[in-house]
C-alpha cells in the first residue's frame, strides 16, 4: 500500500491502526488523517522507538493491509 492509498482509505484503515498501536487516541487519528509522516512522528512519541523501528513497523502494517484486500 503506498502513501496515497493510506490517505485515501484512512476511514477504513484507522481502526486497524488503532488495533496495532493502542496508545494512539481518537484525537491522534483525526490529526494524522492518513498522513504517514504524522503517524510515524506520533508513534515515535508514544512508544519511544527510533524512526527506523517505527518505519519498519509501518511498512509491515502496510503490507498486511495490502494483503488483506
Amino acid at each position: 500500500m503506498n502513501r496515497d492509498r493510506i490517505a485515501g482509505q484512512w476511514q477504513r484503515v484507522k481502526g486497524k491502526v488503532r488495533e496495532q498501536w493502542g496508545k494512539l487516541t481518537n484525537d491522534d487519528l483525526e490529526i494524522i488523517a492518513g498522513k504517514r509522516d504524522q503517524l510515524s512522528g506520533l508513534l515515535q512519541q508514544r512508544y519511544g522507538a527510533t524512526r527506523e523501528e517505527i518505519d519498519r513497523q509501518i511498512r509491515e502494517f502496510e503490507s498486511r493491509i495490502a494483503d488483506s484486500q
